[in-house]
């Protein structure tokens, strides 16, 4: 049978979630997990590669078992196994051709911008400290013009592999409480670096660089170097990964 887990993570020790030849990441940990558990190698497909440093709340992987452990008990018997900064949030059964990169998905990411003349120690792996002052209601103008189907090739690394740099953007917003400032983001999918690319342009237009309008023009040009910086990994949180085309009355009864 094929589980699905969802997992959590703080990326501040690994090299992403898929693994790399050089460094430690996320799959490598759980892939260790899950042969301890089953005595043997197990392969896991994941949603979502995350880059060194990048966290998540709610990143999704696949694996096939012929276990008698009920698929809701698995989340328990890996979270045993594995370190305290990756923790599986929940474990259920799929069907045996789910695959967690190639069906109709929502993905939501979340920025995190301490912006306070001190960081704070407590958060300092989480979220990204900005000393100057930030607009927070000009960079909620500028995010609103993401949403809706853009070509985002302004909004995308060097060496992304993707056939197309088009995209859907069901909604994207900046709040702020307090001292802390969050870039929020949900699409059906996302280029090679390219919701911290916004985080970096947004942060520009926040501290006054160029107007919110300007993000049209940017979007037009697709051109990477009208956009600004790529913004620091550690701020990046993947909050979820749903799947529209399936609930969990489908899973369920496979």
């Amino acid at each position: 049978m094929r589980i699905m887990i969802r997992i959590a993570y703080d990326g501040t020790a690994y090299n992403g979630f898929q693994s790399q030849i050089n460094g430690k990441a996320v799959q490598d940990v759980l892939g260790d997990a899950l042969e301890d558990l089953f005595r043997k190698p197990v392969r896991t497909l994941s949603a979502s590669r995350t880059d060194t440093g990048v966290h998540a709340e709610g990143n999704v992987a696949v694996f096939d078992t012929d276990t008698r452990i009920a698929p809701p008990k698995l989340a328990f018997a890996l979270n045993a196994r594995l370190p305290e900064d990756i923790r599986i949030v929940s474990s259920e059964r799929v069907p045996d051709d789910f695959h967690p990169r190639f069906q109709r998905t929502v993905k939501t990411y979340h920025y995190r911008i301490l912006n306070r003349a001190h960081p704070d120690p407590l958060t300092r792996n989480t979220e990204f400290h900005y000393y100057y002052p930030l607009d927070a209601e000009r960079m909620d103008e500028a995010a609103r013009y993401f949403i809706g189907e853009h070509d985002f090739l302004s909004f995308c690394a060097s060496g992304y592999s993707s056939r197309t740099t088009v995209r859907r953007i069901f909604d994207s917003g900046v709040r702020r409480e307090g001292d802390r400032i969050t870039f929020s983001i949900t699409g059906e999918g996302f280029l090679y670096n390219m919701v911290r690319i916004m985080a970096g342009t947004l942060i520009e237009i926040g501290a006054g660089k160029y107007p919110p309008g300007r993000i049209p023009e940017i979007l037009e040009a697709r051109d990477r170097s009208l956009a600004g910086p790529t913004a620091v990994a550690k701020g990046l949180v993947l909050m979820s990964i749903e799947y529209p085309d399936y609930s969990a009355g489908d899973v369920s009864g496979c």
